[in-house]
């Protein structure tokens, strides 16, 4: 089983505010279209830290909240916090996401989910060959990946010490964050 795991924490500082509270010109919910957007997993969890009670309250009761106490200290905090709260379920894998990724939907993650899955799996999206969001962990990473995250770099040093298979997804999106209004 693979968990759908968004990170949606940070104050959002260059963009102006928190990004899990986003919404774009016609009004949708950058919190909710990412959701959304992880539907083909078995289960969601967000992690959230900036206006984390304003963000928790536009989520549906379905989703698992986890609060990462330390979300100043950049995405890698983020990242500990969604990976340590999933370390006691029967989860195999993780489909890591990011809240601000505005056209990256179900079927990017449908294609990364149907490269595989199990506990040793590590991937991540392409987009015309170029690495980037989503990323899938499997369980036999995740210990790693949780020892090496630091500030705003994520998994990004342990995904360079490892061989990662990317699943290119171009044809389906872009993949580029917004860090500006």
């Amino acid at each position: 089983m693979t968990v759908g795991l968004l990170l949606a924490a940070g104050a959002g500082e260059r963009f102006g505010g928190p990004k899990a509270l986003a919404r774009d010109d016609d009004g949708t919910s950058w919190l909710l279209r990412s959701v959304q957007a992880l539907r083909p997993c078995a289960e969601i969890v967000v992690v959230l830290g900036a206006e984390a009670e304003q963000a928790a309250a536009l989520l549906p009761m379905s989703v698992v909240r986890v609060r990462a106490e330390d979300w100043a200290d950049g995405m890698g905090a983020s990242l500990r916090a969604g990976l340590e709260a999933l370390g006691p379920t029967g989860h195999d894998a993780a489909l890591v996401s990011l809240v601000d990724l505005p056209d990256v939907d179900a079927a990017v993650v449908a294609r990364l989910l149907g490269h595989g899955s199990g506990s040793d799996v590590l991937a991540r999206a392409a987009y015309d060959g170029v690495p980037g969001h989503p990323v899938l962990l499997g369980r036999d990473h995740w210990d790693g990946v949780v020892a090496t995250a630091v500030g705003d770099r994520g998994a990004r040093d342990y995904l360079a010490a490892n061989e990662v298979a990317l699943v290119e997804c171009g044809d389906l999106a872009t993949g580029a964050d917004v860090d500006a209004r």
